[in-house]
């Protein structure tokens, strides 16, 4: 059998692992909650392998090990702000969002909690979030289904438009099919398979160059500014890398896990897997890199495009088939941040957009379906973006990162650690963000280098807190679900009391707030009572 032939059953044996994964969780989703955030029962070890997947796509396995390559150690900045956020945004977010959704009108989406959480009887802020949402991740996913077709191209000749037919076929499928289960199974098994080529190619590297010390002698018997962490690094830069770990929390695609945990208090154990397999994910690229240098670097012929380190290492080290796993690493993180971002935009359109503009009571099936067409619409549009790709999808993606981390980050921090949030300033403060992040990325020029999250960061900070402070009343509902959920993040021994305390109170319905909510009742016609 052929390299080639190995290589596509490898492909194949994959790509039928992800479909039987969304068969089995299409058995599992019987409503909107089950559809949207897997009624709440993820797994730690689930949650944290998931949100790793869906957070770090192709960049992991060919845009950090090239740069690193090209470039030198001090690119791995980036990686180090990230693992610090997603340390932060576990140890930090995690719990009290887990807790804080739940208490406020049992929110399934971010957009759905702001809502509640600030009682927008306009749902203004609702509608404006679950906007940028749909808009920025149907360009997110069109960008996913570019490099999905990009890398059948380059691994196989294939021509482009089938080879992102086929990535976004299949991944559309499960995640249509078997929704919020689906998509964090298979991140959860394609986050297993990324973390395992990248320990493997590194390791194997190392044995086949003769050891790690040899590997550092020659990288620097070829440039020994490729291990200065330094190396042409200015203040603004330095800032500007690390600063990437602002975004995590702002990221709808991450956050919405820690909502769909089992309790709060699973946060912590899902903090150490997903740190723990950060940690080896981004050191394992770093190894690749370093390795690489000191196999290829010598004769630059031997690897025309540096992003393609990886996946030339594998090929070099290992037998095809194994070599097709390295393959079917880079398809998981690709397909694992497609189908988050599919089913986030879903959500969004169903649950923020489509459900606060019509005020319809809809039934679990009808939700479902719904959800499901909306699935499949995204995926189409986003199709019909990627059939010809061009400079404006990639540069939207560039500071998406920092569109997200400046609209959504300071507001998720402030509503879950700031009682005095009012839904005015979390407005302004989500606009002004997304504004500044959209000015700033167009200048270039000194300060102006500085990476466009940070001031976006801070304006969405001084905006949210100044009209918040001009336009706060104390409001009963708001300061109950307040405490309840920093207790239960604390203490969950305690939630059936603390919830039906929260609900007594919301059914006297002293502030005249009405939710929008898609499962208000149960497929025969009744009320559906508030979730215990």
């Amino acid at each position: 059998m052929s390299d080639t032939a190995w290589q596509i059953l490898t492909m194949i044996l994959y790509f039928l692992l992800m479909i039987g994964i969304g068969l089995w969780s299409y058995r599992k989703t019987s409503d909107v909650d089950d559809y949207m955030l897997g009624g709440r029962q993820l797994n730690p070890a689930v949650a944290a392998l998931s949100a790793g997947a869906s957070d770090m796509s192709g960049w992991l396995l060919m845009g950090l090990p090239g740069a690193l390559y090209l470039s030198g150690v001090f690119e791995f900045w980036i990686a180090i702000g990230l693992t610090a956020g997603a340390w932060l945004n576990w140890k930090f977010v995690a719990p009290r969002l887990r807790s804080y959704t739940e208490v406020s009108n049992n929110s399934i989406t971010v957009p759905s909690f702001l809502d509640s959480r600030l009682r927008d009887s306009t749902h203004s802020l609702r509608i404006v979030s679950g906007f940028i949402i749909l808009f920025y991740f149907t360009f997110y996913v069109s960008s996913g289904m570019v490099a999905g077709g990009t890398f059948f191209e380059g691994a196989f000749g294939v021509d482009y438009k089938l080879g992102m037919i086929i990535i976004a076929a299949i991944t559309v499928f499960y995640t249509l099919v078997g929704g919020f289960l689906a998509v964090s199974y298979t991140d959860a098994v394609q986050g297993t398979i990324m973390l395992l080529a990248l320990v493997l190619v590194p390791v194997a590297g190392v044995i086949y160059v003769g050891g790690f010390d040899i590997v550092l002698d020659t990288t620097r018997s070829i440039d020994p500014e490729l291990l200065n962490p330094l190396k042409n690094v200015t203040a603004i830069g330095l800032i500007s890398a690390v600063a990437w770990g602002l975004g995590y929390v702002g990221q709808p695609h991450i956050i919405v896990r820690f909502m769909a945990l089992r309790s709060p208090k699973e946060a912590l154990a899902a903090r150490r897997i997903g740190i723990g397999w950060m940690l080896l994910v981004v050191f394992g690229a770093l190894f690749t890199a370093l390795v690489g240098v000191a196999i290829f670097k010598h004769d630059e012929s031997l690897l025309a495009n540096p992003e393609q380190v990886f996946i030339v290492l594998g090929q070099l080290l290992f037998h095809p088939m194994i070599a097709g796993f390295m393959l079917a690493a880079i398809l998981a993180a690709i397909m694992s941040t497609i189908s988050s971002q599919l089913l986030v935009s879903s959500s969004a359109l169903i649950e923020d957009v489509y459900m606060t503009f019509t005020n319809h009571k809809l039934s679990a099936k009808k939700g479902v379906m719904l959800s499901r067409i909306a699935v499949a619409g995204i995926a189409v549009l986003a199709g019909g973006l990627a059939l010809n790709p061009n400079g404006t999808i990639l540069k939207l993606v560039a500071f998406a990162w920092a569109g997200f981390g400046a609209s959504f980050g300071p507001t998720i921090i402030l509503s879950l650690y700031w009682r005095k949030l009012t839904g005015f300033g979390a407005l302004a403060g989500m606009i002004m963000g997304a504004v500044t992040v959209a000015v700033w990325g167009n200048l270039d020029g000194g300060l102006l280098d500085l990476y466009e999250i940070v001031p976006g960061f801070i304006v969405n900070l001084v905006v949210t807190y100044i009209i918040s402070s001009l336009t706060y009343r104390p409001n009963t509902i708001i300061d109950k679900e307040f405490d309840t959920a920093v207790q239960l993040s604390k203490d969950w021994s305690n939630h059936e009391a603390l919830a039906a305390e929260v609900r007594q109170i919301v059914a006297n319905n002293p502030d005249g707030y009405k939710p929008r909510s898609a499962t208000l009742v149960a497929d025969d016609g009744s009320e559906v009572e508030l979730p215990k």
